[in-house]
């Protein structure tokens, strides 16, 4: 199979609908059914179902479109590691460490002037993105190194090293009335009618209907809380980032979070490994 057949079935398996994969990859549409009849034919399966009025999903194609969003990922993967390589064999090393914005920053600087301390210490780039973005960034090696935050992030395939393990607090904006209370539950805070929860934007860029305002980064969401439009859960540690007009509170019965330091068990990155060894005896 070839990239291309690949990139092209994935983008009808996820629209189901081959005018929008057609648009959505910038071709015609008959070229494009031609290429995934082709690809049937060269796996002898059956990928869809197709009707007049539906496109769906075979078994086979099911299987064929999770193992091909891995292969796809790992093909952009080995492209991104081979130009790190061939920019450090130039006498440019570097890593980048992907990191939730908001989140651990007070690690993350302990981290980096720790290991800029170290004999043979390289350029580390850090690459600040919001919610889950890590994970990705990590699989498709745009990214050589990620904080993580178990149970949140999906650390399966990854080697990791705890670092440290936090209860959570609810962040409020000042005067409201949950700040009277010494500790919350979760049940308090949900479903409060004049501080509604926040959405994100999902995998498609798409926000999900709702109440609560659009939040795009942990900055952008703090102050929404400061000017009391909604509420917002983060990790202990992130106090010392809050300001006087909100008031945090701790979250009695909310999961701990662990966060780790995460990197793909293939990698023979020497500076990666010193990396995770400063993070770990810090």
């Amino acid at each position: 199979m070839e990239t291309r057949e690949l990139h092209y079935f994935i983008a009808v398996a996820e629209e189901l609908h081959f005018g929008r994969a057609a648009q959505r990859l910038g071709i015609a549409q008959p070229p494009l059914s031609r290429a995934i009849s082709q690809l049937e034919r060269r796996l002898g399966a059956a990928l869809l179902q197709r009707t007049s009025r539906s496109v769906t999903l075979t078994e086979a194609g099911t299987v064929l479109l999770h193992e091909g969003r891995v292969a796809l990922d790992a093909v952009e993967a080995a492209e991104h590691r081979t130009r790190r390589a061939a920019l450090a064999a130039a006498g440019e090393p570097s890593i980048v460490l992907a990191t939730k914005a908001g989140a651990s920053s007070q690690i993350l600087a302990k981290l980096l002037h720790a290991y800029a301390a170290e004999p043979g210490s390289v350029r580390v780039d850090v690459m600040l993105c919001g919610p889950g973005e890590q994970v990705w960034l990590l699989r498709s090696g745009r990214a050589d190194v990620a904080i993580l935050h178990q149970p949140f992030d999906d650390t399966a395939g990854f080697d990791t090293e705890e670092l440290l393990t936090e209860g959570q607090i609810a962040v409020l904006p000042a005067g409201h009335t949950l700040t009277t209370s010494e500790d919350l539950r979760l049940d308090d805070l949900t479903d409060v009618p004049d501080l509604p929860a926040p959405r994100w934007p999902g995998p498609d860029g798409t926000y999900a209907a709702g109440p609560g305002p659009e939040a795009q980064s942990h900055t952008q969401l703090l102050q929404l809380v400061a000017l009391g439009r909604t509420l917002m859960t983060v990790l202990d540690s992130c106090r010392p980032q809050l300001g006087d007009d909100v008031v945090a509170v701790p979250i009695v019965d909310a999961p701990a979070v662990t966060t780790v330091i995460a990197w793909p068990p293939h990698s023979r990155i020497r500076a990666v490994a010193d990396l995770v060894r400063t993070a770990v005896s810090l």
